[in-house]
């Protein structure tokens, strides 16, 4: 039972170091509420608040879950990537791979290539991670739907002969211009650290009650550990007691012993003195017979003569 609970507190004390993570160490890009298709990249800040390589396969995965999230696919990122996510630093996926989704080709960024660029390294490596948040994405995906009607007329209406453009209104020429922007242009990318958004709400909750059942769990074990101390105690003082006791009891029958054969010694002395007694009386009453005999005799013969 106490191995039980010790192994029981050990597992909620992970699953604590999990939940409980310092969210003014870690950026989350694109930022707070934004990622692509539910996809977003996780990284590490070092002492001067600058991303940093710091998760291998393992941690990746572990970082993903402690964000209420799990760890990116190929397949997640490479939808993400479609949708305009683009980042210049490598992070791991599901699949054991680092990858890096670029939509431009930059020297010094995934080798100058485009497309989600892969890199097979050692799982022990330090790198980012990509998270997918399957809520943000479901919920992304029902905006795109909603809104892709409207998207289309805007588009036609954008691509209408410049006349008719011109007759449009400034607040419709505006938004036709925005929107174009929006939709010709692709994600910047926004190195400035985003404290991680989902570390909150559920997940504080599961902490509190990760918190709460450790503790718990915890002083019950410190309870089974003082009441199996008090029964050692009790135990060894009841056989302690028990030893005395024996002992006592050893005393005793020996002193016992002790005293009947010394009882039994002296009845033996007092009969052997009784028996010398009565056999000395009867010698001694021998002897008086023997002279009164004698005596009777000689009386006998005297008034003979």
């Amino acid at each position: 039972m106490i191995w039980l609970c010790f192994t029981l507190v050990l597992s909620f004390t992970s699953v604590i170091s999990d939940q409980n993570i310092d969210s003014s160490h870690i950026r989350v890009f694109p930022g707070k509420d934004q990622s692509v298709a539910g996809v977003f990249q996780v990284s590490d800040l070092n002492y001067l608040n600058q991303p940093q390589y710091s998760y291998n396969v393992s941690d990746a995965r572990s970082l993903c879950l402690s964000l209420g999230v799990n760890i990116a696919s190929k397949a997640q990122v490479q939808e993400a990537l479609t949708r305009g996510l683009e980042t210049c630093r490598y992070g791991w996926i599901d699949e054991h791979l680092a990858v890096v989704p670029r939509v431009k080709a930059i020297p010094n960024c995934g080798q100058n290539k485009t497309g989600l660029v892969t890199w097979r390294v050692d799982v022990k490596k330090k790198l980012d991670v990509f998270c997918f948040d399957e809520s943000e994405a479901t919920t992304q995906s029902k905006d795109a739907t909603t809104d892709s009607p409207s998207d289309r007329t805007d588009f036609s209406g954008h691509t209408q002969s410049s006349s008719r453009a011109a007759s449009s209104s400034p607040t419709s020429h505006s938004t036709s211009s925005s929107i174009l922007s929006s939709s010709s242009s692709t994600p910047t990318i926004d190195y400035r650290a985003e404290p991680a958004p989902f570390v909150g709400g559920s997940q504080s909750s599961a902490g509190a009650k990760a918190i709460l059942i450790t503790s718990t769990c915890g002083l019950f074990l410190i309870a089974i550990i003082i009441l199996a101390f008090i029964k050692l105690r009790r135990s060894r003082a009841v056989s302690t007691d028990i030893k005395q006791a024996e002992e006592y009891i050893q005393t005793v029958e020996w002193t016992s012993e002790e005293k009947t054969e010394k009882t039994e010694e002296a009845a033996q002395e007092d009969e052997r003195m009784e028996d010398e007694r009565m056999e000395d009386e009867r010698m001694e009453d021998e002897r008086i017979e023997d002279e009164r005999i004698e005596d009777e005799r000689i009386e006998v013969e005297e008034n003979a003569s």
